[in-house]
């Protein structure tokens, strides 16, 4: 399997993870998305430790960490976008808890559209015709639903205006995916953990309710999973290529806000979402079409060396 058609499956499987973190909230009650957060940081750092013993990838990561050695500016630089990924993971738990989870679905959409920007600017990646089909699909469908608000909420703008940012850092960065996730998890855990030791009354409640503890396990190992699949897809992905797949993950989003956490649906968001279904639509079947042809080539070049 090439490199091309592990990172579709990863990024698949990652946005469909990601978007069942969006339950959480409604299941974990009463604790506060703010809670949740502190819980899933402290919770990840273990489930990447694990992933890495699992994995085998302690070498990749102590050789990185060597490489580096005591060069504290590509440190400061390594740690940079960690700040960026703290308060998006808190925003992504918070969110749901609050009202927020149709804005946040917005700016996931507008997430892909960063980052296929991005491919092509600074990345200078080309793009095939149904690329470009499925990008402007897209782009119609957020257009449509810009028109019939008016305006972005801060939650949409926060997320689409610096999420990329992280993403954009670590491909430039070429940190190997788990070692950037364990490495800012070993800043962000400590202070999630203060918070919940002299700030959060989360210790009470699950005194009250101890079924909690087996959620907030899976919260932790469901996130670091997904995280991991995550930037495994954007280390093996053209830019564009990740950005589109990542639609799927706020098409969910929008599905879960309304048939789960209850949002009110508005029905003339329809049209913008259905483009935007469209555009995932065009780019699983380019991906499906270039996978096929990796697996074709494969086997024409196992029949020429029997």
């Amino acid at each position: 399997m090439t490199a091309n058609s592990k990172g579709v499956i990863a990024a698949l499987l990652s946005n469909i993870l990601f978007s069942m973190l969006f339950l959480y909230g409604k299941f974990m009650q009463p604790l506060t998305g703010t809670d949740l957060f502190a819980w899933r940081m402290v919770t990840m750092l273990f489930g990447f430790l694990a992933l890495l013993s699992i994995t085998r990838s302690w070498g990749v990561a102590f050789t990185f960490i060597q490489s580096v050695g005591k060069n504290w500016r590509r440190w400061g630089l390594i740690m940079l976008p960690t700040s960026i990924l703290g308060f998006q993971l808190w925003l992504f738990m918070w969110g749901p808890v609050n009202g927020k989870g149709i804005d946040l679905a917005m700016g996931y959409f507008l997430f892909p559209l960063a980052m296929a920007f991005a491919g092509v600017v600074i990345f200078r990646e080309r793009i095939s015709a149904l690329q470009k089909l499925s990008l402007a699909l897209a782009a119609s469908g957020v257009a449509v639903e810009l028109i019939r608000t008016g305006a972005f909420s801060w939650v949409t703008a926060a997320v689409f205006t610096t999420y990329p940012i992280y993403y954009l850092l670590r491909r430039w960065q070429k940190v190997p995916p788990l070692t950037g996730l364990v490495l800012d998890s070993i800043v962000l855990a400590p202070l999630a953990l203060a918070y919940l030791l002299t700030a959060s009354g989360s210790l009470d409640m699950i005194d009250q309710q101890p079924l909690l503890i087996v959620w907030i396990i899976a919260l932790g190992i469901h996130s670091a999973l997904a995280m991991k699949l995550n930037l495994t897809a954007n280390s093996l992905l053209p830019v564009v290529v990740f950005g589109m797949l990542s639609y799927l993950e706020p098409a969910l989003l929008f599905v879960l806000a309304i048939t789960v956490l209850g949002e009110p649906m508005v029905w003339d968001s329809l049209i913008s979402y259905g483009l935007v279904w469209a555009g995932i639509a065009v780019m699983l079947y380019h991906s499906y079409r270039q996978m096929r042809i990796e697996l074709l080539s494969d086997k024409s070049e196992m029949n020429t060396k029997l």
